[in-house]
């Protein structure tokens, strides 16, 4: 397949172009949704040799898909709920990805699980354990290991002496869910996909019963379109039913919203070589290391108020400090938490009253000709997911439809990774960088390393970290301007960078510098670096007050009185995947 270079880079210049293919070309597939399945879907179709075009409301994993729990992971938990099809799927998915997709942004992590049951608890764990070690053709992470009591306090001082009779040790992964999902993205635009965001699907095209494409909305200056094509494929996760009811088609499915809630705490907070997994009466607890922090999650609640932006209140920030205080030496307290984020887990409706309880499994249907839906599913199958939803939308386009290749297909920045590594120092001197910093990059672009420096010949000021969030280069905002599609300082700020969960000011002490930065990449004028400070700041004011609320609908109400930072969005809105 021949590829396409221009497309490697989702800026400015891309995104005029792909308007003015949309209303000139006929594609083969419409895609729905910039989020993880969206974007898998848009790079399962382009390597089969299918025209793309995938459009996204807001921005790349705007929704779902940048507020997981930051594993890329077989779900140990659904192998008690006897879902071992799911778990066997998902553990094929972590080897690929580990292996050969995507190295450089998933990584093995070990984990702890604490025992607090003698006699049962540790053979019936164990038994757990080697059926997820072995499922999948798992190979790239080591097995199980049992340890005494003393041993796993060894490992986590943190934790309470009487929290655990003893503890095991395995392997799952940890993955910064919003990076991996831009560079499917960008991966798809790589081999021709057209992708572009801030562009919100208001109505379908129709020829008798048939769906032959989409009309579009720039959700940002309100500009209309269209796009033609053989199939749609809505992968719009929890807006899924929005976009059913506004191509006027009964779904096969209905998808129901689960609210999962995460808490970050500096890393000295909790003593632990290992990320720690507890039970909970419903579910389980995850505190798993990120970089500086822990992230603890989540928690699993019906949500059915805003689907853009979901709120956590201070009974969900509560729940999870008591549970994760049980087996603390040392308690966290509100004080402690530099970041918060809130997520919605798009999961098919079923029978059952709780939605920890729900399936994760996904289905696909063709809704009506030329239409096509996929719901369900849990990140780590997106690729799965996204083959499904090709195949069933093969019987809409005329051509015959190859077989999917993704599977060999390495994301963006993973050729060459490994070999990089091993150069760390040589490029530290190369680059005139510290080693550390060169590791920080590797593990965030892999092989696209020398594209993000590039942007700084000249500028040395570029390779200085950002001031009041040194952890990354200034030239990482410009980057993320230029060539992954940010368009706001949400999206750069939230997503591209995650300086909104891992500093206590939660973006507010760098907004303007890194707004400055940008302006030139995004042809903002001073007016406009105003308005997207502003904005920004209000956004993270009425997250904060929502977190001290009571219940979902005060959280929600103040939420939502937040200025868009995509001025001409329109609700309800279809977005994310």
């Amino acid at each position: 397949m021949t590829k396409k270079p221009e497309t490697q880079f989702l800026g400015p210049q891309q995104r005029r172009a792909a308007w003015e293919r949309f209303g000139k070309e006929h594609f083969d597939v419409v895609v729905v949704g910039g989020g993880v399945v969206g974007s898998g879907i848009a790079l399962d179709a382009a390597t089969r040799g299918l025209r793309v075009a995938l459009v996204e409301a807001r921005d790349l994993a705007s929704g779902t898909s940048s507020r997981s729990s930051k594993m890329f992971h077989g779900g140990l938990r659904y192998l008690e709920q006897m879902e071992f099809g799911l778990v066997r799927e998902a553990l094929k998915e972590r080897e690929l990805a580990l292996s050969a997709l995507a190295p450089h942004l998933v990584k093995p992590l070990r984990f702890l699980y604490p025992l607090t049951h003698r006699i049962w608890e540790r053979p019936y764990v164990a038994a757990g354990l080697v059926l997820y070690d072995r499922m999948g053709g798992a190979k790239s992470v080591p097995g199980q290991h049992h340890l005494s009591r003393s041993a796993a306090l060894r490992l986590a001082p943190g934790l309470r002496r009487d929290a655990l009779i003893g503890g095991l040790t395995y392997y799952d992964t940890v993955v910064d869910d919003a990076r991996h999902t831009m560079t499917v993205a960008r991966t798809a635009a790589h081999y021709g996909a057209v992708i572009r965001t801030s562009t919100q699907v208001v109505g379908f095209l129709r020829e008798a019963d048939r769906v032959v494409g989409v009309k579009i909305r720039d959700s940002d200056d309100a500009g209309t379109g269209e796009i033609h094509a053989h199939v749609v494929i809505n992968a719009t996760g929890v807006w899924t039913d929005e976009l059913q009811a506004l191509a006027h088609a009964r779904g096969h499915f209905h998808v129901r919203a689960s609210k999962g809630v995460h808490i970050v705490v500096p890393r000295d907070r909790i003593i632990s070589d290992a990320a720690i997994i507890l039970r909970t009466p419903t579910s389980v607890l995850f505190v798993i290391p990120w970089d500086a922090h822990w992230i603890i999650g989540t928690t699993d609640t019906d949500w059915n108020l805003d689907l853009a932006h979901p709120a956590a209140t201070k009974a969900d920030i509560d729940y999870l400090l008591d549970h994760v205080n049980q087996v603390l030496v040392t308690p966290l307290t509100h004080q402690d938490i530099d970041g918060v984020y809130a997520g919605l887990r798009p999961l098919l409706a079923g029978e059952s009253d709780s939605t920890s309880k729900l399936s994760r499994e996904h289905a696909v249907a063709r809704i009506t000709p030329g239409l096509v839906a996929i719901a369900g599913g849990k990140y780590t199958t997106y690729r799965v997911m996204a083959y499904d939803a090709v195949d069933e939308a093969a019987q809409d386009i005329p051509d015959k439809v190859a077989p999917s290749i993704t599977e060999k297909v390495p994301l963006l920045g993973a050729d060459g990774y490994h070999a990089l590594v091993n150069q760390t120092v040589q490029l530290g001197e190369e680059y005139g960088l510290h080693p550390y910093r060169i590791k920080h990059l590797l593990n965030r672009y892999g092989s696209l390393i020398d594209e993000v420096i590039a942007l700084a010949d000249g500028y040395p000021e570029l390779l200085q970290p950002i001031t009041d969030a040194p952890s990354y280069l200034r030239v990482e905002a410009v980057y993320a301007a230029a060539a992954e599609g940010a368009l706001h300082l949400d999206d750069i700020l939230a997503r591209r960078t995650r300086i909104s969960i891992e500093y206590p000011h939660r973006g507010r002490d760098c907004a303007e510098e890194v707004a400055q930065l940008v302006a030139p990449t995004l042809g903002w004028g001073e007016a406009d670096i105003d308005r997207e400070i502003r904005t920004y700041l209000a956004r993270v004011e009425a997250e904060i007050q929502s977190q001290t609320q009571p219940d979902d609908a005060a959280a929600d109400a103040l939420r939502i009185a937040a200025p868009e930072p995509r001025p001409q969005i329109l609700e309800p809105v279809p977005s994310d995947g």
